[in-house]
């Protein structure tokens, strides 16, 4: 009943609420307009990275490449379920849990959130399936001057299995907000896989050129 009531009070809010972008027409459920929404970057087309297909919801370019550095490192958290709802209209596949991509302590001390669990849990919600975190990230170290062999070699060190992790789900969709090389997607399905995963399937906001 309470969670009725708060979903209740949010479309209520949202539906008086203006544009995040435009700021001249109404909120739709993605918390932009219509126009707004439509106008967006959209690419909705699949990219291989290390051998593996990712689907991608957007051009990292104007305004989204804004409103995930917002939302990112300034704690616009108000951006959320533009973010969210631009993933959620990909064709996804059918899986049993969501992993949102890890982030190490550090950077989760300085930022103060995971910014793409928040999301993970957003979509799992409307997906009706659980949020599954069952790897961990260790110090996030810059790629810069790296060959390909040693950002890769790099990356994976930074994943780490939680071996004492009791859930299992053999479909998993990974969840990350920007794509450049694909590296760490690359890593934590890796991760995944050595866990016992048999499809990991993976999607981004943004692909950047």
């Amino acid at each position: 009943m309470l969670q009725f009531i708060h979903q209740l009070l949010h479309k209520s809010i949202q539906s008086i609420s203006p544009c995040l972008l435009c700021s001249i027409d109404l909120q739709q459920q993605h918390s932009l307009c219509k126009d707004c929404w439509n106008q967006l970057p959209w690419y909705k087309q699949s990219i291989e990275r290390h051998e593996q297909q990712i689907l991608v919801a957007h051009r990292y370019t104007f305004p989204m490449d804004r409103i995930i550095l917002k939302y990112k490192y300034e704690q616009q958290l108000h951006y959320q379920n533009v973010l969210a709802q631009s993933l959620l209209s990909l064709k996804l596949p059918k899986v049993q849990a969501i992993v949102a991509m890890p982030i190490s302590t550090e950077r989760l001390q300085q930022r103060g959130y995971n910014q793409m669990l928040i999301i993970a849990k957003l979509m799992a919600k409307q997906l009706n399936i659980p949020v599954w975190q069952p790897v961990v990230r260790t110090a996030q170290h810059s790629q810069k001057g790296l060959t390909r062999l040693e950002r890769l070699e790099n990356i994976e060190h930074q994943f780490r299995p939680i071996i004492t992790e009791q859930r299992k789900y053999r479909k998993v969709l990974i969840i990350d907000d920007v794509i450049t090389t694909g590296s760490s997607i690359h890593a934590l399905a890796q991760a995944l896989e050595n866990l016992g995963c048999q499809h990991v399937y993976a999607a981004c906001i943004a692909a950047a050129e």
